[in-house]
């Protein structure tokens, strides 16, 4: 197994984080439509907040491991 290269790991991170805005923008926009979680919205907000979760939690392993490459260098 190869070692990921930090550029590589980097455009992840960007790519990660450009759909984290993006997903954020959406699920500003259900929140703006959806008074109450009971709602049609309510079900696809947490959804898309389950999705955020997911994302957050994969760029956080994406910062880990660009930070111990960074450390070697």
């Amino acid at each position: 197994m190869t070692e990921p290269h930090l550029d590589e790991l980097e455009q992840q991170e960007q790519s990660l984080s450009a759909a984290r805005r993006r997903l954020h923008d959406v699920i500003d926009f259900v929140r703006a439509g959806s008074p109450s979680g009971r709602s049609p919205q309510g079900e696809q907000l947490r959804y898309l907040e389950g999705k955020e979760r997911e994302l957050s939690g994969r760029r956080r392993v994406l910062h880990g491991l660009i930070d111990a490459l960074r450390g070697r260098r």
